[in-house]
């Protein structure tokens, strides 16, 4: 009988230890109450100052929280114990939350100044109507190249990535979608092919580019490129912008063949337990200065209109990352392309690094 009380005393003890714990997790992750406001985002993809200049003129306290990958979110909004009040995912990811049901409608009754964003960046496919989401940065992927440890020569297609001169100088973003993509685009097909022989065929031609790839890195590519370890980069257009602002000898180029155009936008979580303050930090965000003074922090480039009146011209008027609409509207925005299919362009991703070994 002793035994018996003990197992159970051990047993409710481990109940109890559980349920603290959880309790304790869900609170750490966002549930505060209504004087609080949650925010899970990109890692020093906001100007603190701004954090706090909210928390002044709203009156509530904002928890800041941060993921490195959009699956990482994905994972973490899709757990029941998240309760996060708003959320800064990229487009396909969108388009995800919507099919499981993750996310509820903005009421843009409640943001006035969603009338600032370029109308380029409203009514994407990934969300008809921004019903569930505002443009937050947007950019491309492209081409980052030193001209000077390259004899003077001038890189402006995904072609010349194959050139014999430039053997163990380029650097690849460690990430399947852009690279399985910078195949496609260079055989001209789309970057949300699912035909399989397409798809092949683009990987075979990476194989072609390996005597040219030093390095496939995630964010340690910037201080490469910069230090000059490496002549060429695949890189998105903010990462460009730091690369250049350290070492102004590289340049940033938008392949001629077209490239993806990305969005990261705001979303309201359907577990949100502050949907009244979330709207207040999203319009607070698409307030033209604030999303100058923002823009200037982050790097990227802004979809709000209003932003740019208040933006130095040499950031509003450089081409390479404030393209017009005759080359926007060229570009592609990734598309989700379902499990399967996104699996199976990591299957060839990975043989495509088994191959440089």
């Amino acid at each position: 009988m002793k035994k018996v009380v003990q197992m159970f005393v051990a047993a409710f003890l481990v109940a109890f230890i559980l349920i603290y714990v959880t309790a304790r997790i869900n609170s750490l992750q966002g549930y505060y109450g209504a004087d609080t406001l949650t925010i899970y985002n990109w890692g020093d993809y906001v100007d603190p100052d701004l954090i706090t200049a909210f928390e002044e003129e709203s009156g509530l306290k904002v928890i800041y929280q941060t993921f490195e990958s959009n699956e990482a979110m994905l994972t973490k909004i899709a757990h029941k114990g998240s309760t996060f009040d708003v959320v800064i995912p990229s487009d396909y990811a969108i388009n995800k939350m919507k099919e499981q049901g993750l996310l509820i409608p903005l009421d843009h009754s409640l943001l006035p100044n969603l009338e600032h964003i370029d109308p380029r960046f409203l009514d994407l496919p990934f969300d008809e109507g921004n019903q569930y989401s505002v443009p937050y940065f947007w950019g491309t992927l492209g081409i980052i190249y030193n001209s000077d440890l390259l004899g003077g020569k001038h890189l402006d297609s995904w072609h010349d990535l194959w050139d014999d001169s430039l053997r163990n100088e380029i650097i690849l973003v460690d990430s399947a979608r852009e690279v399985i993509g910078l195949g496609l685009n260079t055989l001209g097909y789309s970057l949300n092919d699912t035909d399989v022989d397409h798809l092949r065929e683009a990987q075979s031609k990476l194989v072609e580019l390996i005597p040219n790839v030093k390095a496939i890195v995630g964010d340690e590519l910037k201080m490469l490129l910069a230090n000059e370890e490496a002549a060429v980069g695949l890189v998105w257009s903010g990462d460009a912008a730091l690369i250049i602002d350290d070492n102004p000898k590289l340049d940033y180029v938008i392949p001629i063949e077209g490239t993806n155009v990305w969005f990261d936008s705001m979303v309201i979580p359907r577990t949100a337990t502050n949907i009244e303050g979330a709207h207040q930090f999203i319009n607070f965000m698409l307030d033209p200065e604030n999303s100058a003074i923002n823009t200037e922090y982050v790097g990227y480039s802004t979809p709000n209109q209003g932003a740019l009146e208040f933006l130095p011209e040499e950031i509003t008027e450089d081409e390479r990352f404030y393209p017009g609409p005759e080359i926007t509207d060229k570009l592609e925005v990734y598309e989700n392309l379902g499990k399967r299919m996104f699996a199976f362009y990591n299957e060839l991703f990975l043989e495509f690094k088994m191959h440089r070994k």
